[in-house]
């Protein structure tokens, strides 16, 4: 069994000239060389891919694999996550983690938020700003939440994300529109506590592993999941396992989400609970990082005691069941 791996390699993109923060959504290499040790571990041949372009190419000289296990986020556009899956659908390869659909839907936080409301889950009250600020509205009650409307990893999310006035909101809008090059999602401010529900298996397969509460020190940016807290977590954030009612309630809401979406294999969904207690969707990590100490998912998988092998082993499995050689990958997923 020849599994292929893709994925956007950051020291492929900051030699290019791409700076610090540009870059965060890609994985280095100690993140690759985990994920092919775990497989390698499961006797499984692997063979390490590249990016979209790198994919395109060898498949263009006839290469194949029996399954992809993707982790590619892509450079531009609100297609970007979607372009890997897309082509291997294209060349009907097997891949892990979710289809095209899903992927450019959840990148775009003001459409997965209109669905998501579909389905019944709370979720803030927001409103797009493209370019034209002239058109904010005066009746808006603050604070306020504003980030670019398709990032990842707290990009474009600070200390001033947090809006108290007309005037910052433009301030920021401005700001962000001019470096991010996209729309700004702005949505009322939650001031209650902070989660993200780790999920592996799709459908009526999928499960919890468990709520991770965010808590921040003192020294953090406070209030916000920036950039910042995200990059040196170690020093700004703790993260804590939740099973209380609030919790449970996140765990319910999560697993609607994920199962209305048609999200696949793992992920994490990030909820926020509002004045009254109440948790809210913030967004949805269908393609979520798998460093094995600094990303969120692996971090919880660690807290539950779930080896980071297992780990894998259980998207894998999940990915498979959906394919005709799902019996292969039982040993992965449970040994």
């Amino acid at each position: 069994m020849k599994i292929g791996i893709t994925y956007d390699l950051r020291d492929d993109y900051l030699n290019a000239g791409y700076g610090e923060e540009e870059t965060a959504e890609f994985d280095r290499q100690d993140t690759i060389d985990a994920i092919e040790t775990a497989l390698n571990d499961m006797e499984y041949e692997t063979d390490c891919i590249g990016n979209f372009a790198a994919l395109a190419r060898r498949l263009l000289c006839g290469e194949r694999w029996d399954l992809v296990f993707n982790i590619a986020e892509g450079l531009n556009g609100f297609g970007r996550e979607a372009l890997v899956p897309a082509l291997l659908d294209a060349y009907r390869i097997p891949y892990t983690f979710s289809d095209p659909l899903v992927l450019a839907l959840t990148l775009h936080k003001g459409m997965v938020k209109m669905v998501v409301r579909e389905l019944g889950v709370p979720t803030p009250e927001f409103f797009v700003v493209d370019n034209d600020l002239s058109e904010l509205r005066d009746d808006l009650l603050y604070p306020l939440f504003a980030k670019p409307i398709a990032e990842g990893t707290g990009k474009g999310i600070d200390g001033s994300s947090k809006i108290v006035n007309r005037a910052q909101l433009r301030d920021v809008c401005d700001h962000l529109l001019m470096k991010c090059r996209q729309p700004v999602l702005v949505e009322t401010y939650l001031p209650g506590r902070e989660f993200t529900v780790g999920i592996v298996g799709a459908g009526s397969g999928a499960e919890v592993l468990g709520v991770m509460e965010i808590i921040f020190r003192e020294n953090a940016d406070q209030g916000v999941y920036s950039y910042t807290n995200k990059e040196h977590y170690k020093d700004h954030v703790d993260y804590r396992l939740v099973d209380d009612q609030v919790a449970q309630r996140t765990q319910e809401l999560a697993l609607t989400v994920w199962r209305g979406l048609g999200c696949r294999d793992a992920g994490r969904i990030d909820f926020r609970t509002d004045a009254h207690g109440v948790p809210n969707f913030m967004e949805v990590n269908p393609l979520a990082g798998l460093h094995p100490e600094h990303s969120d998912l692996c971090i919880l998988a660690s807290l539950i005691g779930l080896p980071y092998r297992k780990l894998i082993g259980r998207i894998l499995f999940s990915a498979c069941e959906r394919y005709a050689f799902a019996q292969t990958f039982r040993k992965a997923a449970h040994g």
